[in-house]
């Protein structure tokens, strides 16, 4: 399985894309479908993309498709969460994170290591670089999961 795109919503859609298109090592473009959107396009060009949405749009479904609705602005944290990977050394990670003022930590997982960035303070984003993504690799398999927490 391969993530393929993914949407989530922030304070500043445009400001949020053009950070995780940076972190992919691609670009952002405006999202024209929805209105004030944007989407963020990794380096591989292959599709993979984050769309970026307004705290106040909502999905929901059409009659024939998704519609895009607005609301009130989405307040607090979020359950949801991605894990992105990097181009970038962890260095360069955490020096584009500082600029935006978000939290932002290195974290480790137990099988993985982790940049933790928190977008608008509310929206979880593991990114991890390449040696990060390695560990990852070998270390979230089935059955490692599985031998850390008891399962047969």
């Amino acid at each position: 399985m391969t993530l393929l795109h993914m949407s989530i919503n922030a304070a500043d859609p445009e400001a949020t894309a053009e950070f995780l298109a940076g972190i992919m090592g691609g670009t952002a473009l405006p999202f024209p479908p929805f209105p004030d959107s944007w989407i963020a396009f990794s380096q591989k060009d292959d599709g993979t993309a984050i769309e970026v949405y307004p705290l106040t749009h909502r999905l929901e479904p059409g009659p024939d498709m998704v519609n895009c609705t607005t609301g009130d602005a989405e307040t607090g944290t979020s359950f949801a969460h991605i894990a992105l990977g990097s181009p970038l050394p962890r260095a360069d990670i955490l020096a584009r994170a500082a600029k935006t003022g978000w939290t932002t930590r290195i974290c480790n997982r137990g099988p993985f290591e982790c940049v933790e960035i928190w977008i608008d303070n509310r929206l979880l984003i593991e990114v991890l670089d390449p040696e990060m993504q390695q560990d990852y690799r070998s270390g979230m398999t089935r059955g490692n999961w599985a031998a850390m927490f008891g399962f047969d």
